[in-house]
């Protein structure tokens, strides 16, 4: 039988991206992302939902988005869903979470705070590191777009 584990997510970084390093030097960031979704209710109301997704980015990737991304900034995330499990060491019960590990990102946004035109401009440049099992993957160097 076939497989296939695939996400990809547009949306804003609900935290300031803490960076650490792991006991071999590799970095790593877990981050929140604020994914909206806009519905028209029964009677037309118009209805935003809001779904918090945590994501794990791994060598370059992390080190790129701390540096140029960061709370409220747009975010695009190609990954994969992980599960973790653990016991819960206040109650002792088993938990588990489900998560997104990035393979790619790019950072959202036009260069110099503005919002992006459909006029073009010269584009971010492309900045590449790790594995893609880590994380590593081309990326742009953009700004903010408010949130």
């Amino acid at each position: 039988m076939a497989n296939f584990n695939k996400v990809m997510l547009m949306g804003n970084v609900t935290r300031d991206i803490e960076l650490r390093y792991t006991p071999k030097g590799t970095a790593v960031a877990d981050i929140g992302l604020a994914v909206n979704r806009v519905r028209s209710g029964d009677g037309g109301e118009r209805i935003e939902e809001t779904t918090f997704v945590d994501v794990t980015l791994w060598g370059r990737t992390a080190e790129v988005a701390q540096q140029y991304s960061g709370k409220g900034k747009p975010l695009f995330i190609e990954g994969r869903l992980q599960m973790d499990s653990w016991d819960d060491k206040a109650t002792g019960q088993k938990r588990s979470k489900l998560k997104v590990v990035a393979d790619n990102i790019q950072l959202m946004g036009a260069p110099g705070g503005g919002q992006q035109n459909s006029g073009g401009g010269n584009p971010a440049p492309q900045q590449q590191g790790g594995s893609p099992a880590q994380g590593g993957a081309p990326m742009d160097d953009n700004d903010d777009i408010p949130f």
